[in-house]
């Protein structure tokens, strides 16, 4: 399914920086468990540890995604500038006056 409403949109930048945090908990999180791993038991110390933080990881990014789309969607429709826009798209708002009889 296309995205409809093009004018709301977020950029990976943005996204990028509202999970920036997240992002360096992750990288802790799969240094942490690495560097606690028992020798010769890396893989079975740590592995879960590592998938439950990328879950984790993986499931905030999403959530913060749909919240900053959904923030933006909610700002545009109330926006006095994306009202007057389709005020005059409607022929309302273009500083004529008309009469009530329509001449």
């Amino acid at each position: 399914m296309v995205n409809q409403d093009t004018d709301v949109r977020i950029e990976s930048e943005e996204l990028r920086r509202a999970i920036a945090d997240d992002f360096a908990a992750m990288l802790k999180q799969t240094a942490d468990a690495l560097n606690n791993a028992r020798d010769g038991a890396i893989i079975a110390d740590s592995e879960w540890i590592v998938r439950e933080a990328l879950a984790a990881f993986r499931q905030q990014v999403y959530q913060t995604a749909v919240q900053l789309k959904a923030a933006k969607a909610a700002a545009a429709a109330f926006s006095p500038s994306a009202q007057r826009q389709r005020d005059v798209a409607q022929g309302q708002g273009t500083g004529e006056r008309q009469s009530s009889d329509g001449q």
